[in-house]
């Protein structure tokens, strides 16, 4: 009898640790309901770079007279209504020949600013694009499904919303000296796009701004996710486009000019 009751406790134990994992699956695959928009995060360079303490090859600010000048991909996220938002939805590891045909153009348009290698979904290290497509790319299904639709769509949606020429031919240009009216800056961006951005800012400089598309990538107004991220509590009325000196790998300073009126045109 007793050995009896220990073999009906095991039994009880293995449905309940059972039943406890089915639960904790079934919560799982809830949280990670299908996204309700997507949201284009750019990030400002010269906000980003002027941060830069060293150099190396991965890092943009590095490249001196090559360096960015214009607003450049943060990613593609899929978000939710209620400000939340869904992160690495399957077990899809960065491969970067997926993508090798649009390596050039992923350089230059949505490059690393900085020499660390983000964490991806699995607790491994990785490059900026792998963090990119396994947090937030592999959560863009069904309108999405593959990491090449993932990064070719992103770069097709920046080309088409310049956010770079609309801000220069409103007058918003980089310096070290001028502000910048935070309401002019989102008028310029609701006149271009018919939709309200997200912008954040870093000390009174603008340091990334976000257009929101429904999911046939149409723009719309973006949701106020939390105080972090909105225009009245992370940006001052006045804020900063600052320019900023690129040291190259060399260690010599150039000057970063202003981006042409019609490089943001180039096609892949």
């Amino acid at each position: 009898m007793a050995s009896l009751s220990v073999q009906t406790l095991l039994v009880l134990l293995v449905f309940v640790t059972a039943s406890y994992c089915m639960i904790e699956e079934a919560s799982a695959i809830e949280g990670q309901r299908e996204f309700d928009y997507f949201a284009l995060s750019l990030q400002w360079p010269g906000t980003y770079c002027r941060h830069t303490r060293h150099c190396c090859s991965q890092n943009a600010c590095c490249r001196g007279a090559n360096a960015p000048t214009e607003f450049t991909i943060h990613g593609l996220w899929p978000d939710y209504n209620d400000g939340t938002w869904p992160a690495c939805c399957t077990r899809s590891d960065f491969n970067g020949k997926e993508i090798s045909t649009l390596h050039d153009a992923l350089e230059k348009y949505w490059p690393s600013l900085s020499c660390g290698s983000p964490s991806s979904c699995h607790g491994t290290k990785g490059s900026f694009w792998a963090h990119e497509w396994e947090k937030h790319g592999t959560c863009s299904s069904p309108v999405v499904h593959d990491e090449y639709s993932y990064f070719s769509t992103t770069l097709n949606v920046y080309f088409k919303y310049n956010v770079t020429k609309v801000l220069n031919e409103a007058g918003y240009v980089p310096s070290n000296s001028e502000k910048y009216p935070l309401g002019g800056i989102v008028s310029a961006i609701e006149n271009a796009f018919h939709a309200t951005p997200q912008l954040v800012c870093s000390k009174g400089d603008l340091e990334e701004l976000r257009l929101c598309f429904y999911k046939d990538f149409k723009p719309r107004d973006c949701v106020i996710q939390n105080d972090m991220y909105t225009s009245k509590s992370s940006c001052p009325k006045y804020v900063s486009l600052p320019a900023y000196v690129s040291l190259g790998l060399d260690g010599a300073g150039t000057e970063v000019p202003w981006v042409p009126d019609n490089e943001g045109d180039e096609a892949l």
